[in-house]
């Protein structure tokens, strides 16, 4: 296809027809004697230079509608031609890989370029011959020559020898070449590819891909749009700003890249930083509070950078060495190898912690998260301040509820040594039986809540401790009338025996205890001997005392009901 005027066309066809097409459709159609591959047309004598599977270079005069006598050239066949706009030249290349150069006004052969050469070299490693795709000049004394090999050559026509090779690195044919008016680039075409580059350096400034094969290109002058034939009913059409601005047709282009053109716009606090008002005072900068240099947002305000650093420098002077003597004591101990490498992926601050928590996460099947792997509690095993502290009297308090997860790795094994020592048990104490045969959750409560009373028992005992040390360091000196009462402190110390009325009956020997069938329970007391009077009333008192501490626990009897009995 070639653009005669601005309202003609015309067509080179498959089937060796050639079509003049003007405003309202088709002017004229008719037929070279071979089949054509390319067109060109001569603006000086009006001449439409055909070139195809033959020799021959037909000449077509669109002024007198006649052929001409045509070129006859060295080649078997042409596969491309073009005519420089400056001074009229016309080039041909052939399948041979050779290069032929006409002047339509002596109509003769002016020189020959053999391109084949500069293709075949060790570096391009070319089994075959390569043979010339395309050719097109660049204004006046520069040209460009593709190949079959998915080389392009740019010359200089005063030159036998390439001012610079382009390897598509397809080794597929060129199809196309053209030269940007403006800028230093060119336009490279083949089947898969668009590649414009730099014609002095080769340098690739960018490239345009599709889906289907390329067959043509057309470059719009002077601005950034191209649009590219396909193996598809409609074209592709690109437009690239920083090539040129859009054409008048087209001029609403422009207006959408610069609705799509993504600034790199400045943020409001890229220079600020984020303190509280905790953080304010110890940097010495609440006085600032109402003024422009705070910020306020949310819970706290925004300072600038510089006076951050300038007021945490006064008020923590040795903070940066102490930053620097962390960070080097980090890069020692990254650079220091282990004689004994063991593979350890429990984290260094808090390790029983995730022991406990990678093992409650390899019971769980449907585990939705890991909180070792979590960003949001990557501290807590990273920075030392995170570190439990279990001498505390919180953790110790807590203690028994975190014993749980512990519990929970040698459950099976307590079941079992249970459930041995219930049968061992079970003749000699029925009532043990009770409690010792299920474990159920009732059980995990109560022994929760005993080891609770526990530990504050132990920290009051300790307090107590801590007191009475604090006592015995300061000498004192009391009076006899004034002396402090110990029966208080010795009744708390006294240990009340827990044990039932049977078992120390029986353990004195004075009854024997045994079970029925039923759960019954039976009890035998032997007599003695009479003895004194006065042994009999402090067994009774004895015995008094001991029926006290029974209502005491129970509250079965009452002191009438003891006073009836007695």
């Amino acid at each position: 296809m070639d653009n005669i005027l601005w309202q003609q066309i015309v067509f080179l066809q498959c089937d060796r027809y050639i079509e003049f097409h003007v405003g309202h459709g088709r002017h004229y159609r008719l037929r070279v004697p071979r089949f054509g591959r390319d067109i060109a047309y001569y603006t000086n004598s009006c001449d439409l230079f055909v070139v195809g599977a033959s020799s021959e270079i037909y000449r077509l005069n669109l002024e007198l509608g006649q052929f001409l006598a045509p070129y006859v050239t060295k080649a078997t066949e042409i596969n491309c031609c073009a005519v420089n706009e400056e001074h009229g030249l016309l080039i041909t290349g052939s399948g041979s890989g050779h290069v032929e150069a006409w002047d339509p006004r002596t109509k003769t052969r002016q020189g020959i370029l053999d391109c084949a050469v500069h293709c075949t070299d060790y570096d391009y490693r070319n089994n075959s011959l390569p043979a010339i795709t395309t050719v097109k000049f660049d204004k006046g004394l520069r040209m460009g020559v593709g190949t079959s090999t998915g080389h392009v050559l740019l010359y200089d026509i005063r030159s036998s020898k390439p001012l610079l090779v382009k390897d598509h690195l397809n080794e597929i044919p060129i199809k196309h070449i053209d030269f940007h008016k403006q800028l230093d680039y060119v336009y490279t075409m083949d089947s898969k590819v668009v590649k414009i580059w730099d014609k002095n350096t080769g340098k690739q400034y960018t490239s345009i891909e599709s889906s289907v094969d390329f067959n043509d290109l057309c470059v719009v002058p002077n601005t950034g749009l191209s649009m590219m034939a396909v193996e598809e009913q409609k074209m592709q059409i690109y437009y690239i700003p920083s090539l040129g601005p859009a054409p008048r047709w087209c001029a609403f282009l422009d207006n959408l890249t610069e609705e799509l053109e993504t600034s790199a716009s400045q943020t409001v606090y890229d220079d600020y930083k984020f303190v509280t008002k905790q953080e304010l005072e110890s940097l010495g900068l609440d006085h600032l509070l109402g003024t422009n240099l705070l910020r306020a947002y949310m819970h706290g305000y925004f300072v600038d950078v510089r006076l951050y650093k300038r007021a945490k420098s006064i008020a923590d002077p040795f903070a940066f060495e102490d930053y620097k003597k962390r960070k080097i004591r980090e890069k020692i101990e990254q650079e220091r190898p282990s004689r004994i490498k063991i593979e350890d992926n429990l984290p260094k601050v808090n390790r029983d912690l995730a022991t406990r928590l990678m093992d409650n996460n390899s019971r769980k099947k449907n585990q939705p998260a890991d909180l070792l792997k979590d960003d949001r509690f990557k501290a807590l095993f990273e920075n030392p301040e995170f570190e439990v502290d279990k001498e505390a009297e919180e953790y110790r308090l807590l203690n028994p509820v975190m014993s749980k997860f512990t519990k929970n790795k040698v459950k099976d094994k307590e079941i079992e040594t249970t459930v041995v020592q219930n049968k061992e048990e079970q003749d000699k104490d029925s009532d043990l039986e009770l409690y010792e045969s299920t474990e159920d959750s009732s059980d995990e409560d109560r022994t929760w809540v005993k080891e609770v009373k526990k530990q504050h028992k132990i920290i009051k005992y300790k307090k107590r401790e801590a007191d009475v040390l604090d006592n015995s360091n300061k000498e004192t000196i009391y009076e006899l009338s004034k002396a402090p009462n110990m029966s208080s402190n010795i009744r708390s110390i006294t240990k009340v025996s827990k044990a039932s009325l049977g078992d120390r009956l029986a353990k004195e020997g004075f009854s024997a205890m045994s079970s029925g069938i039923g759960g019954n329970k039976e009890m035998k007391f032997s007599m003695r001997g009479k003895k004194s009077e006065s042994d009999k009333h402090k067994k009774m008192k004895k015995h008094y005392q001991e029926r006290k501490q029974i209502v005491r626990r129970t509250g079965f009897l009452t002191k009438k009901k003891l006073s009836k009995m007695f």
